[in-house]
This record gives C-alpha cells, structure tokens and sequence, in this order.
C-alpha cells in the first residue's frame, strides 16, 4: 500500500506511458496543471482507466497477486491497487505491477509556460509555440 503526501489528489490521468515508465498525475483540478506524480519504474502489468477521480488505495489480494504472477511469471517488487471513480455506474479497478515506485511532487503545466519558477515543469507533451 502506498502513502500519499498531504493534498488535494481528485483528478488523475495517465500523464506519460513510455518504454520503462508509467507516470500517473494528479491534483484538484489537472485541465491546466498537476502537483503529483506516481512515476513507476518498468511496470510489467498495467489495468488502470486513462482518467480517474479520488482514488482509494489498498493493499492487493491475494486472488491479485497470483493474477500478476500468472502473466509476468513472478511477483514484482511494487504491486499497487485502487478503486477509482471513472464515470461509470461502478467503481474501476487499478492494478499496477512495476519494480519501483517515486512519488514526486511539484507543479507540471500542461499548456506552454516561459519562465517556470524552481520545482516546476511542462507535460511531456508541451511543446513552444511555432
């Protein structure tokens, strides 16, 4: 099970998905900016909604455990589980299998920003206008 920091961590969505690394944001409100990340380092197994909202942490079951194992042929070091609200009738099930995780802190803009104080950043996906 995972502990987050104090804060307002409602709004989440898959802010990067790349070769060896699952980041997932979250803030009060992400359509401008986040202040969390989940960065997981080579995640192996992945169900999670692209966007969610206030989600809750729990420790993996056992039924969990031997899914993970099943498809990877070990249990990794970080096996992470949630239930979140993803806008349907029922709640939707989170599991991440990854070898590490860093929960990093600190406003990411998700638009084009000159002059980024200390602690800040762009999205991965913001590039300078043309």
């Amino acid at each position: 099970m995972i502990e987050l920091p104090e804060g307002s961590w409602w709004d989440w969505d898959i802010v990067a998905w790349e070769p060896g690394r699952l980041r997932l944001g979250a803030g009060h409100d992400i359509s401008y900016a986040h202040s969390l990340e989940l960065v997981f380092s080579d995640p192996v197994f992945v169900t999670c909604p692209a966007s969610f909202q206030d989600p809750v942490f729990r420790a993996p079951t056992p039924d969990e455990f031997r899914l993970v194992a099943g498809q990877v042929g070990e249990t990794p070091p970080m096996l992470i589980a949630f239930e979140a609200d993803a806008g349907g009738p029922t709640l939707a099930s989170g599991l991440v299998a990854a070898g590490k995780l860093d929960i990093v802190q600190g406003t990411v803009f998700r638009y084009w920003r000159e002059n980024l104080s200390v602690g800040e950043r762009l999205a991965p996906w913001v590039t300078p206008p043309a």
